[in-house]
């Protein structure tokens, strides 16, 4: 097991900005886990410089840009081997090999890794027409295949060791890309890690759900009747621990992991049509290594790819030491070609996850496109709108058999926004959208940060009027199902699953009369499970309730009242504004945005320097600007409108643009949790702009709310 994971990052070929579990061999002469990470950043920059000419050296092309190259990067990586992070001195009795797109390897490093099947560059991912070969390979060059004529020449003494001997073959050059016949049935999924009794002890703590609730007013006058009052529940879940928020990695060794949180069984669903070839496929490598590496021992993960048609990587399979270098092996196998078929591609995650014999708690899928389906949806006929939920199995659309969203990334300016933002949508996952291919591992980063600390399911919220007289009318709660009794007596809303540290508001319309005595308005209770324990949980309220003076009182509206219609009227004004750009009426919809900009700066929120109100208006100037010309909208507008629909109805971040590098727009929603997974990303491959501004919550911003 000991020497496992040098393999794999030879297989690899360092390509992946990733840091790779340090074990017993791995990191020699004190070479630091810091210095690795540095010189594999650089190692991804070289890749997109290599993209389009793989066999160019990089000399030759002044003008490719890096995806995120670090200074320290290039510094570090000189005169040291990119396969073991050994120095190379020539004349010290090393044999060193430079191939031909100038990279340069310990001779024995870059053998043993062909070995293994890998004919490429494990810098700039060129591939090599000619491979080094000593005497010591003959008997692993496969016999019988064409174009590979061994020169098996003895070599100058004096030399550098190396040779280029034979041709590689045009395709198929990586040993760990042959695929295997699938199963029927894919219930051939790995038994999840046994938990010792008293492991979830202290799972306990911290796990209750806050309440609180905000009327409009405090006091209404006994002569005062009112047809549409405004009541905000306000939920937050319980804090992450500690251990997972302050960066402690997820390994195989870590004691007592369960504890920690709920384990995922995750399903990535991924392009490789002939679109995605070249630099997009090196960054979703990337980002797919980064994933890999921060599941832990407890979580499952099996890897869909999909063109003209889709096939499964590998089984759902525990993130274990070996679990993670077969992970890590497939995903760098993967080639870009053919057609996209996302239905396919969802129906094998949809039978992965239906066919299993064993289940952790929380379960999701990742979709990641770059194109639209070319097989089962048509082009557009006039008039009507292609039924983007035929994409979706019936298992994953029906919620009353498993609860699977999907979290759907629009990659580029060419992929289906529409597609994909339906589809997340139906599932009750979210769609976000990569316009700068290089935040895609912050992307993933961001939303994996929540998948890994899930700390509520199944919730649901019920509301029931108390005074006879008081009536139920409406409540705003974006993509969550609610419901109002026909008598107006009750409702109810179906949350779901939480994020730790997530928090989500509601706002409610009541109506009463005129009365003498203080009116008792609501009565809540939520209830939910503990995915972690298991446990059920219940808990009530304090009843809402207001004064009834004889004189009206000088009072405010609530200021958490204000924000929060000022956040579901932005989010209406979205949703307007994108019906009327789908209709061609882009000034119609700017109007609309501006209208509603006009209407937040007026408020008594916007006026008391309320920083929500403040992104709200940054964010719809931007939808603006995007929205210019049609040729802007349809090459961003919409997705970033979609994106921003999709994350104000599930009150849930999901990437906007660039957003990770933004102060103002994205986040809104953000937790701890996936600030610190973004922060992880984000220290692995800085950006060449330098430090990035640091990543805060948005509602952290804000004042602390004050239940009345």
């Amino acid at each position: 097991m000991e020497g496992m994971w040098r393999k794999a990052k030879k297989a690899l070929g360092a390509g992946l900005c990733v840091h790779l579990p340090a074990v017993a061999g791995d990191w020699e002469d004190g070479v630091s886990e810091r210095r690795a990470s540095d010189a594999l950043s650089q190692d991804v920059s070289s890749a997109a410089a290599h993209v389009s000419a793989p066999n160019t050296p990089a000399a030759a092309l002044p003008g490719a840009g890096p995806l995120r190259r670090s200074k320290s990067g290039t510094k570090s990586a000189k005169g040291m081997c990119a396969i073991c992070f050994d120095p190379m001195k020539s004349g010290h009795g090393q044999a060193l090999f430079t191939a031909e797109c100038s990279h340069m390897f310990h001779f024995h490093c870059i053998s043993s890794s062909v070995k293994h099947g890998n004919y490429v560059c494990p810098v700039c991912r060129a591939k090599w027409k000619e491979i080094p070969f000593n005497r010591s390979l003959s008997s692993i060059v496969p016999r019988g295949r064409s174009g590979l004529n061994v020169n098996q020449a003895r070599l100058p003494q004096q030399d550098t060791y190396m040779a280029l001997l034979h041709q590689v073959p045009s395709r198929h050059r990586e040993a760990s890309g042959s695929h295997t016949s699938e199963p029927v049935d894919f219930n051939d999924d790995e038994p999840l890690q046994l938990i010792q009794s008293g492991d979830s002890c202290d799972a306990r703590c911290s796990r209750a759900v806050e309440i609180k609730t905000y009327p409009e007013f405090s006091a209404i006058p006994q002569s005062s009747s009112e047809d549409d009052f405004a009541v905000l529940i306000h939920l937050k879940a319980p804090c992450a621990n500690p251990e997972q928020v302050t960066g402690r990695p997820f390994n195989a060794t870590s004691i007592g992991y369960p504890t920690f949180r709920a384990p995922v069984d995750l399903v990535t669903v991924l392009d490789v049509s002939g679109s995605m070839a070249g630099t997009k496929l090196a960054l979703l490598k990337r980002a797919m290594g980064f994933v890999i590496q921060h599941l832990g021992p407890s979580d499952r993960l099996s890897v869909i790819a999909f063109s003209s048609t889709a096939r499964r990587l590998f089984h759902l399979r525990r993130m274990s030491h070996s679990g993670r270098q077969q992970a890590l092996l497939a995903v760098n196998s993967l080639g870009a070609g053919g057609g996209t078929n996302i239905a396919d591609g969802l129906k094998k995650a949809a039978k992965v996850i239906q066919d299993r014999n064993y289940k952790n708690p929380v379960c999701s899928i990742i979709l990641l496109s770059d194109g639209q389906d070319t097989y089962n949806i048509s082009s557009n006929v006039r008039g009507t709108r292609p039924d983007y939920r035929s994409l979706v199995p019936s298992s994953i659309l029906n919620h009353t058999i498993c609860t699977v969203p999907v979290h759907g990334f629009g990659f580029g300016a060419d992929h289906d926004s529409d597609a994909l933002h339906s589809i997340a949508e139906s599932s009750g996952g979210t769609f976000s959208f990569i316009e700068d291919e290089s935040v895609i591992q912050d992307a993933f980063a961001q939303c994996i940060g929540g998948l890994l600390s899930v700390v509520v399911q199944d919730m649901r919220l019920t509301v029931e009027c108390m005074h006879p007289s008081v009536q139920l009318h409406t409540i705003k709660s974006g993509s969550y199902l609610s419901k109002v009794a026909g008598d107006g007596r009750n409702g109810s809303i179906e949350v779901g699953h939480l994020y730790a540290d997530e928090e989500r508001d509601f706002l409610l319309s009541l109506s009463f009369p005129q009365s003498r005595e203080q009116t008792m308005l609501l009565k809540i209770v939520c209830a939910y499970r503990d995915p972690v324990t298991n446990e059920a949980i219940k808990i009530q309220a304090d009843e809402v309730k207001i004064l009834r003076p004889k004189s009206p009182m000088s009072e405010p509206v609530c200021m958490e009242v204000d924000r929060e219609r000022n956040r579901v009227r932005a989010a209406e004004a979205i949703e307007a504004a994108r019906v009327a750009a789908e209709r061609g009426a882009l000034s119609d919809a700017v109007a609309i945005l501006e209208h509603c900009r006009r209407i937040l700066s007026e408020s008594f929120s916007r006026k008391s320097g309320d920083r929500l109100c403040i992104s709200l208006d940054a964010e719809l100037k931007e939808m603006q600007d995007r929205m210019a010309s049609r040729q802007r909208y349809e090459a961003s507008g919409r997705a970033y409108l979609l994106s921003g629909l999709s994350s104000h109805s599930w009150q849930r971040a999901t990437t906007r643009g660039d957003s990770t590098d933004s102060t103002t727009l994205v986040y809104s929603y953000q937790t701890p949790s996936m600030v610190q997974m973004l922060q992880r990303s984000q220290n692995q491959c800085p950006s060449p702009q330098g430090p990035r501004p640091q990543l805060r919550q948005t509602r952290s911003l804000l004042e602390k709310p004050h239940p009345r």
